[in-house]
């Protein structure tokens, strides 16, 4: 890890260097590729890939593989919808999927597919709006403007509009989708082979995983008809092929100050661990106590293990002294440059110090916000699919009495369409998973805060975690969407009359948590913002805009080779194969095969390649992305890094960090071989490629 992290540290310098980088579409350096690989992506070339790519609003990526959208994905960016599709008398997780009629297609509850039609630069108009405002000023002023661009742009329930802050808020850019809200499933293999080798194996290479599933988006009633949608290769990734990843990466921290990475070495990344490992040892428990258990808690234990393992990789980049080294050494250039002429200090010399404040003084927050507020993955201390509807609604109605412009951003009128959406879902609610989870979180809400903070004795009162989490879970009829629709629909009125146990709770606690998170974006949030856009600002005079913003779960481009890498000495070859996938069966978990690829073993081709690595730049969410060749046909699909490319959070080692991807033939190859799902095979639109691989 050591000798992995020193390399890593040499490409941190501002511009980025050899084939590293995240790329937005208006600012792909098209020129760089031609000048290493010969081939220079024309503003067609980019317009067809960006139209053809795909996010997932859950948090992963996909594409169009057919003009009567069909779409790629990963097998683990649906296994949500496959375990919410099951049954006990249907295990879909475990069997698979596949629908051999467009009418055999299951609709996945609560799932959006958007389309990125436009990106247009508000810089002007956010700067303009919030210029001289500081704390709770400036973090309204920005909310609203964000809030009346976003109303502006989306003119219907079709369009999802977000305002994006890039650079750390030097730039600010409009993204503008179209919104696909009936998503179908129409195969997935199980999940024993979707992702075969486990835990284990995650973060790993040689890799033998078929994670790939097909969806449909459909529009009207109908199969969604799309111009723009990625060929399918015949041939395949092949070592040394030049290759393009599109895909939406979720989040990096590249360019955070040396004080933030500070405080994520010694607070955030820890704090974070010590959650998940918990959890993920209660979740364990949970899945022992039966095959309906197993069934209800594998995807939230596969969430929790990937991010465990994920974060554990970060905070070992983190605490190797080289990086931080690295990271001063850059920030002290830079600070001297800008000390250097009485302007810039003017503008931009206390944002530094300012930014570090904030992680000295205020951890507090920082913790509070973490357990009461959260992210848009929600709250750690209520941790419950029946709170997250109940705050939704209890806020919800709340928000809607006043202007946009006025409200918390996520209840923004451009956002109210995609709230009712999540509401209206049918997937289903297991309480005894419910009480599970939040008598756990409520735990760690107390353990967090201790016993005498004035949350925790407001949430609790005279209730232990265990008692209260049942009382709320089985005096909660937020299970039915007709419930949730009707409270929705009804406004204030119904909310604040309901005597449902779980939004009576939300009740209770959302002046407390408003609390908290107003603090919180007025002392923390708002000082961060304001100064690190001035820390931006203060980069792009000093180099330009040669260098690509942090991810931010946007539309990127990144652009490498399909290319192995040297391990303690050894070359690692970029490609296996199916004969590998069989050799590495054991017949137990987690590699255990199903029975009908042992079935189908004598027709397969096993020399067909099965997954491969290239070094394109990648991050979580780039998960389910196309792979293409300079000619944009398909060649493979992302669905990891390798553990060298955990470090890629903080920057880029042309080295080692790795993308693996299924290679395309693979798919194709067990489609038709193992499935029998001929129907998607022939939908596929093949390139008209001289060698053919497909037997």
């Amino acid at each position: 890890m050591r000798r992995l992290l020193a390399a890593l540290v040499m490409c941190l310098a501002a511009p980025a260097a050899a084939d590293e980088g995240m790329w937005t579409y208006d600012n792909f350096p098209s020129d760089a590729v031609a000048a290493k690989y010969g081939f220079a992506p024309t503003q067609e070339w980019l317009d067809h890939l960006r139209l053809s790519s795909l996010r997932i609003a859950r948090g992963c990526s996909a594409s169009f593989v057919s003009p009567d959208g069909l779409v790629l994905t990963n097998h683990h960016c649906v296994i949500g919808c496959v375990e919410e599709l099951s049954t006990p008398a249907e295990n879909l997780v475990d069997e698979g999927f596949y629908a051999p009629t467009l009418e055999q297609e299951r609709t996945c509850p609560n799932f959006e597919l958007n389309q990125l039609r436009r990106i247009t630069d508000v810089t002007e108009r956010i700067h303009k709006a919030t210029e001289g405002k500081e704390g709770k000023a400036y973090a309204e002023a920005l909310s609203a403007e964000i809030s009346r661009i976003e109303t502006e742009c989306a003119k219907s329930e079709d369009v999802r509009c977000d305002v994006m802050a890039l650079y750390n808020g030097g730039l600010y850019h409009l993204y503008e989708y179209k919104r696909y809200r009936d998503v179908r499933l129409v195969w997935a293999p199980e999940a024993s082979v979707g992702f075969f080798g486990g835990d284990p194996d995650n973060f790993q290479f040689p890799r033998y995983n078929l994670d790939a599933a097909f969806l449909r988006a459909w529009e009207d009633g109908r199969p969604a008809k799309t111009e723009h949608f990625l060929r399918w290769s015949r041939v395949g990734a092949r070592e040394g092929d030049l290759a393009f990843v599109s895909g939406h990466p979720g989040a990096t921290s590249r360019q955070l100050t040396v004080a933030e990475l500070e405080a994520e070495r010694d607070h955030g990344l820890p704090e974070r661990l010590f959650y998940l490992a918990e959890l993920r040892g209660m979740l364990t428990e949970f899945q022992n106590r039966g095959p309906e258990q197993r069934r209800t808690a594998g995807t939230q234990l596969f969430y929790v293990e990937n991010s465990f393992k994920a974060l554990k990789g970060r905070w070992q980049a983190l605490v190797d002294p080289a990086l931080l080294q690295r990271k001063r050494d850059e920030e002290a250039k830079l600070r001297a440059w800008v000390e250097a002429d009485p302007e810039r200090r003017k503008k931009f010399g206390g944002a530094w110090d300012a930014i570090a404040e904030t992680q000295r003084e205020n951890r507090r927050l920082i913790d509070e916000h973490a357990m009461v507020e959260g992210n848009r993955r929600g709250a750690l201390g209520f941790r419950s699919q029946l709170f997250h509807y109940a705050r939704l609604l209890v806020r919800g109605a709340e928000e809607r009495t006043k202007p946009t412009e006025q409200r918390l951003r996520e209840f923004g009128d451009a956002n109210l369409p995609a709230i009712e959406q999540a509401l209206a879902s049918t997937a289903p609610v297991h309480a005894d998973l419910e009480i599970a989870q939040l008598s756990f979180s409520l735990t760690k809400l107390r353990e967090q805060l201790g016993p005498d903070h004035p949350i925790v004795r407001e949430v609790l009162d005279k209730d232990s975690p265990e008692s209260l989490a049942k009382k709320l879970v089985e005096g909660s009829r937020l299970g039915d969407p007709k419930v949730r629709m009707e409270l929705w629909q009804g406004g204030k009125k119904a909310v604040d009359a309901s005597d449902d146990a779980m939004i009576a709770f939300a009740r209770r606690i959302d002046p407390l948590a408003r609390k908290v998170r107003a603090e919180y974006e007025a002392r923390i949030e708002s000082v961060v913002r304001a100064n690190a856009s001035a820390i931006a600002r203060a980069r792009f005079e000093a180099y330009g805009t040669s260098t690509y913003p942090d991810a931010t779960f946007t539309l990127r481009l990144s652009y490498g080779q399909v290319k192995g890498w040297m391990e303690n000495g050894e070359p690692v070859a970029p490609l296996t194969t199916m004969a590998g996938l069989f050799e590495r069966a054991t017949g137990a978990e987690p590699y255990a095969l199903p029975e009908r690829w042992w079935k189908a073993r004598s027709k397969l081709d096993l020399s067909t390649p099965m997954n491969f690595v290239t070094d394109n730049d990648i991050i979580g969410g780039n998960s389910g992305s196309p792979v293409v060749n300079s000619r944009g046909e398909l060649i493979g699909l992302i669905f990891d890094g390798n553990i060298h490319s955990l470090g890629g959070e903080y920057g880029f080692d042309p080295a080692t960090n790795r993308a693996v991807a299924v290679h395309s033939r693979a798919i194709v190859e067990s489609l038709d071989k193992v499935y029998g799902a001929r129907r998607i095979v022939d939908e596929l639109v093949f390139s008209e490629e001289k060698e053919t691989a497909r037997r």
